[in-house]
């Protein structure tokens, strides 16, 4: 299917298409996202039919073990994925790829028994955020005494579990060191119940994320719900995702995701020009040579960015399912791609809201919400410039250990 031809798919819901692959699932669904979008930024969560959607077809247990009726994908596929969701809704997309990453990356460190429990039922969903400085884990008796708020916790309002990172201490307030001397984090999922939301998410963009602020005091956690994340020498789930850690899986997604808002863009910046005369232009936008030019730019930038992803995480992946594991030199490159993706699909969706004039200012119109999708999407940690600047030194031979790989 040709790249402009993306957003308009015109197919039955995906749940009616019980034989087909989970991208053409993927696809399908954008008819349903595109026409649900404007209730979700309203509700700030995703809608009630959408989340049906998205449970109908296993698009909030991808990456989970098919033990537990994970859908094991590959993660070149589950990039796809989340491209073809943030065609149809950023939201959706930004909350399929946080929740699907975060149980992978949760679920990898715990006991297979566990595991079942937390995630073996189809409706189960995991949401977490940052923490705040206050957060800590206390270490007591079979467990941790949690207390901390969290915020950025998006897609919590349709999640069971809720997730918190923090330092675990001892009752004397001494961290807990790893067996490299640094302190050390763990990982902590509940019930969503037993955490005090505050439904405030007041955003530029990605509004219908819901990414709230959640706090716990003195809770009660156990340690077979408690893990250490990103430690290979801690895993008990072999699979070759699982060896790729959770920031550059998270990376992937999100920035396929900035592909697939920038895509949405573009396909109305065409659509737009065909039908359009500017106000102060004396042909039709699609007659003026200078649009035409831009189109063919922005269509190439688009293209090139994707395969240079999609490229990238194929090599990844062949090479962790090959040998069980990834050299510092392909993480820095699935690094390098996903920050580059992220910026240049930015590029895009900035030039399509401009070409589109003053059409694309109107609430009533999509532009304006895409628009602001594209730039809550830019801003997040993984497209930030500084990971560049670790991809270079690592290049020009440094030996420090490179951050967030």
């Amino acid at each position: 299917m040709a790249a402009a031809e993306l957003g308009s798919v015109q197919v039955e819901r995906a749940t009616a298409l019980s034989g087909a692959d989970p991208l053409a699932r993927a696809r399908a669904l954008i008819p349903l996202l595109e026409a649900s979008g404007p209730a979700i930024e309203q509700a700030k969560e995703l809608v009630p039919e959408v989340v049906e959607a998205l449970l109908d077809n296993g698009f909030l247990r991808l990456l989970l073990p098919p033990s537990i009726g994970g859908g094991d994908i590959p993660l070149p596929d589950f990039a796809e994925i989340c491209e073809a969701i943030a065609i149809g809704d950023a939201s959706t997309a930004w909350c399929v790829c946080q929740g699907n990453v975060s149980a992978m990356s949760s679920a990898a460190y715990l006991a297979p028994e566990v595991v079942r429990a937390l995630f073996g039922d189809r409706r189960a969903a995991l949401a977490w955020g940052a923490r705040h400085n206050r957060a800590r884990a206390v270490i007591v008796q079979g467990g941790y005494r949690v207390t901390g708020a969290w915020d950025f916790a998006s897609g919590n309002r349709h999640a069971t579990l809720l997730g918190a990172h923090m330092p675990a201490v001892w009752p004397d307030g001494t961290v807990r060191l790893s067996p490299d001397g640094r302190p050390e984090d763990v990982t902590v999922l509940f019930p969503r119940e037993q955490a005090r939301v505050t439904p405030e998410w007041n955003a530029i963009g990605l509004r219908g994320t819901g990414s709230d602020v959640y706090e716990v005091d003195d809770l009660f956690v156990p340690d077979a719900h408690a893990c250490i994340r990103d430690r290979s020498d801690l895993r008990r789930d072999p699979r070759p995702v699982t060896t790729i850690t959770s920031h550059l899986c998270y990376a992937t997604g999100f920035a396929a995701t900035a592909l697939g808002v920038a895509r949405g863009l573009l396909n109305r910046t065409v659509a737009l020009a065909r039908g359009k005369t500017a106000r102060a232009g004396a042909q039709p936008m699609a007659e003026n040579h200078g649009i035409q030019s831009e189109i063919a730019q922005l269509e190439a930038s688009l293209r090139a960015g994707r395969m240079y992803l999609l490229g990238t995480a194929r090599e990844v992946w062949a090479e962790a399912v090959a040998n069980g594991g990834l050299a510092m030199d392909s993480r820095v490159a699935l690094r390098l791609a996903t920050t580059t993706v992220m910026r240049q699909a930015t590029d895009v969706s900035i030039a399509c809201y401009r070409a589109a004039g003053t059409t694309a200012v109107l609430e009533s119109n999509e532009f304006e919400r895409r628009f602001r999708d594209a730039m809550s999407v830019s801003q997040h940690l993984q497209a930030t410039p500084w990971h560049l600047e670790t991809v270079g030194r690592w290049l020009l031979g440094s030996d420090q250990k490179p951050a967030f790989l």
